[in-house]
């Protein structure tokens, strides 16, 4: 059976099947309003077993045997043998919040065993990604006999090499797709890799980390320090990968553990936010808290992420608060530079959304560390795959790749290998260096590649709805039942609600020339509905006046001056007046 479609301002809704029955016997099973139940069978939720383990998460059914994940012993094995005989111990991560988090896991892990461990993050102008010969031959020179890669290495092929011949032994923990074969190493820790038996395989790499620290305290007969909890749930919702099966649980385990337990450096990233909601969810963590330990790496220097994460010295935590609170801001700023440039250059047809499947667009002016997060909100606003590059004295171009869910862009590099330098990333998110003068042939083969593939209707914006709902639905019970279907993220949104025919009760209001602020009325019931960067739609809205539309939102608690208010973010509208 086909999905009811509505068409939006800016998306085409897909209307969930009703299946009222049953959606009844679950909000009667399991004391939830309509709309939450309606949301679970929309999202696949219709027998009892699938019920209980996704809104009870147990352990027993979620969480696996760390020594399934192929090559895990053979890494513990090797790791306690460097403990007992003192040998150095590296660990290379990356300059992101995973790997950020990952390194500072594994140095939390390793450092009460006794471990002679320590860490390198690269920095990203100077070093660029992943390991590096240069990066392996520092280490020999330091009498380094482990380099224990996190959030990376599986494409690391010349530096594995490196380290053979210098008596290095590589252990690979990374979640990074393989292209094909793996580099020569001791030891790969990957759950995408060939022959892995592990069942889950989303986890960020801080997530294959943890499993790698967890049989490893599990040889010892020891439990992990409380921390690593913290550090799990951070770079996980940090990374984006789905929150689905033991990611899923981890994190909501990881959420009650912080908001009993809360860190410094949680306390210091909630004051420069001026937090006051009473208890942290993942989308505070994505939204508010994470972005600021991303700053780090975007455009300084990532190593004082792990002096943040886990040093003891409150002084430094606050000094370095203060310096990613600064470059946050700065980094907003920058985004919004590279956006409008992007966004003038599509506006006055240079870049002709009407007639190219793919965006594509460099600068010299633009920083690497912030284009991966401008092709994210290019996909959002035009939902096109987005590679945006900056270009280099030396004649390459370094890119950022986002896609739409339709089409894999890491797909579309490998079969385009032989004009890239380097490359590794995911379905929709990818990087890349490529030399400046085949940067025009790429593009014209993945034109031609989302061309064979995908249809007209694969190429529109589509908003799938979750469920009905009316005005009256949204009540503290409401938020208080919602919370049984979080932690929400990646393969596990807020849930989306179509409301009919309201009407505006005041005037809409544009803040800061981007959110439109409107009061609403439907069924009895008043309610405030705020539209985030959709400055589009505050004319529309007034030309409106009285007559009822239809709008799609996502429910959110809103906390002012001790109060506590129910309010709507919306997405979309539709049947609006010239539409009729």
């Amino acid at each position: 059976m086909q999905h009811a479609t509505i068409q939006g301002r800016k998306y085409l809704w897909r209307l969930p099947q009703t299946q009222h029955d049953l959606v009844m016997q679950i909000a009667a099973d399991y004391n939830l309003s309509f709309p939450l139940a309606q949301t679970l069978v929309a999202r696949g939720f219709v027998d009892k077993k699938q019920l209980q383990d996704f809104l009870l998460v147990s352990k027993d059914i979620s969480v696996h045997d760390p020594a399934l994940m192929k090559d895990a012993s053979k890494a513990v094995v090797r790791l306690l043998q460097a403990i007992e005989h003192k040998e150095k111990i590296l660990i290379f991560g990356d300059y992101d919040v995973d790997g950020i988090t990952s390194s500072s896991l594994v140095m939390t892990a390793m450092m009460p065993l006794g471990a002679n461990v320590n860490f390198f993050l690269p920095n990203r102008a100077r070093d660029g990604y992943g390991l590096s010969t240069k990066v392996v031959e520092r280490a020999a020179a330091n009498g380094y006999k482990i380099i224990l890669t996190v959030d990376n290495g599986t494409t690391a092929f010349a530096p594995a090499a490196r380290a053979k011949e210098l008596g290095i032994d590589v252990i690979i923990t990374d979640h990074h797709r393989p292209h094909g074969k793996v580099p020569d190493v001791f030891a790969l820790v990957n759950p995408h890799q060939e022959d892995c038996n592990y069942p889950y395989k989303y986890f960020a790499g801080v997530g294959v980390a943890f499993k790698l620290m967890t049989l490893l305290y599990q040889e010892k007969n020891m439990e992990l320090p409380d921390k690593v909890i913290e550090l799990l749930l951070l770079g996980t919702v940090a990374d984006v990968v789905p929150l689905t099966g033991e990611n899923r649980y981890w994190v909501r385990y990881g959420l009650a553990h912080i908001n009993r337990h809360e860190s410094y450096a949680l306390k210091v990233l909630k004051t420069n936010n001026k937090f006051v909601k009473p208890a942290i969810g993942s989308l505070d963590i994505g939204f508010m808290l994470t972005p600021q330990i991303n700053a780090l790496g975007r455009l300084d220097d990532p190593r004082q992420g792990v002096q943040f994460l886990i040093g003891s010295n409150e002084a430094d935590t606050d000094r370095i608060g203060k310096l990613l609170w600064q470059l946050n801001q700065a980094r907003k700023e920058i985004e919004n530079e590279i956006f409008q440039d992007v966004k003038a250059q599509i506006d006055s047809n240079a870049i002709d959304v009407s007639k190219e499947n793919v965006i594509v667009a460099a600068s010299a002016n633009w920083a690497t560390g912030v284009i991966g997060l401008v092709a994210s909100r290019l996909v959002g606003a035009y939902g096109k795959p987005t590679l945006l590059f900056h270009l280099t004295k030396d004649g390459l171009a370094k890119g950022s790749c986002r896609s739409i869910a339709e089409f894999s862009i890491f797909d579309g590099l490998v079969e385009n290998a032989h004009l890239i330098e380097t490359f590794g990333g995911h379905a929709q998110a990818a990087g890349l260096a490529i030399k400046i003068e085949n940067l025009a042939q790429l593009k014209e083969n993945l034109e031609k590649k989302v061309a064979a593939e995908l249809t007209e209707f694969d190429l529109q914006q589509k908003l799938r709805i979750d469920a009905h709902a009316k005005l009256p639905d949204f009540s503290h019970k409401f938020i208080t039942d919602m919370a049984h279907l979080e932690p929400f993220g990646h393969q596990n949104s807020q849930p989306y609600f179509y409301i009919k025919d309201v009407v505006l009760v005041q005037r809409p209001t544009l803040m800061k020339d981007l959110h439109v602020k409107c009061v609403i009325f439907a069924d009895g019931v008043i309610k405030p509905l705020v539209f985030f960067n959709r400055p589009e739609l505050f004319e529309q809205l007034i030309a409106q006046g009285d007559e009822p539309f239809d709008v799609v939102a996502q429910v959110m608690e809103n906390y002012w001056n001790g109060r506590t208010t129910v309010e709507l973010q919306g997405i979309d509208i539709a049947k609006l007046r010239k539409d009729s």
